[in-house]
């Protein structure tokens, strides 16, 4: 498991306490857009709304190491926001024994569907079927080297007016996975995820995730073997609101490796743009 870091947060913090209020007998200001579907590891079940394109970018670094990854990801309500389509693009740099490895990971399609709710109800779930292409190459671990399908349940939870939960779980198969050496074998693995984030401003807001994986990967004889790897993520996230329902998305986060994977940090950085492409209403 990778990402994450620390932040210096207290000026974010001060500024949320001092946005000034509306004065006495005049109308309040029109609610900002506030931050939602902007995690980091958990998965909230909020589609995207429709005429709303959602492009997301994040950069992991574990410490210790030169290992790294980059993901470009982007999320399309088609046509509406019962149906979601997206798409994820990992470019990852791996040490190894022979070296520094970099280049293009496998890439995800996915399709996710609004089940119940939406991201303004109380209760919402949006179950997600992935297809992974073997685009990596698998004999300089980058990737699998076989097809994959993945499932998630995300069911995200308004607790009060400044918290909300989200929970996960999920499931992959890979199909005649391949080494370095040409070893095949197909891998499963499951994982579950929880999530508690606090609404501090509509554009601050501090999370806490926590994940558990145990996962099937090929090992040094060729054959499956089974690892799992647990993290806490402490992060927040900030939320600036630009003119034409533009909503720009930044964030920072520690992965802390727990249990069997005591010891692991990562650092996280992340970048989300919402941007209109169509009315809604037309």
């Amino acid at each position: 498991m990778h990402p994450l870091l620390r932040f210096p947060g207290l000026l974010l913090l001060l500024a949320v306490f001092l946005v000034p209020s509306a004065a006495p007998g005049q109308p309040a200001p029109a609610a900002a857009p506030q931050i939602q579907d902007n995690s980091f590891f958990i998965e909230e079940a909020y589609n995207q709304e429709a005429g709303v394109v959602q492009t997301i970018q994040t950069y992991t670094r574990v410490t210790g190491t030169g290992d790294w990854v980059y993901t470009l990801t982007q999320e399309w309500p088609v046509p509406d926001e019962k149906n979601q389509l997206s798409f994820t693009i990992p470019v990852q740099g791996l040490s190894g024994s022979t070296g520094v490895a970099r280049g293009l990971g496998d890439i995800a399609l996915n399709y996710r569907y609004q089940l119940v709710g939406d991201g303004k109800a109380r209760v919402a779930v949006s179950p997600r079927a992935t297809l992974l292409v073997p685009t990596g190459d698998s004999t300089r671990a980058l990737g699998s080297g076989g097809f994959g399908v993945q499932v998630s349940l995300p069911v995200s939870v308004v607790l009060s007016e400044r918290f909300v939960a989200h929970t996960n779980l999920g499931a992959t198969r890979i199909f005649s996975a391949k080494d370095a050496e040409g070893n095949r074998s197909n891998l499963t693995s499951a994982s579950a995820g929880q999530s508690l984030v606090w609404l501090a401003h509509p554009t601050f807001n501090v999370l806490v995730e926590a994940l558990i994986a145990t996962n099937q990967y090929l090992g040094d004889d060729g054959l499956a073997a089974r690892r799992t790897d647990a993290l806490l993520s402490p992060g927040f996230r900030a939320a600036i609101n630009l003119p034409g329902n533009f909503q720009i998305v930044t964030g920072l986060a520690v992965p802390i490796g727990v249990g069997p994977s005591r010891g692991q940090r990562s650092l996280f950085l992340y970048l989300s743009a919402e941007l209109p492409f169509w009315s809604a209403k037309r």
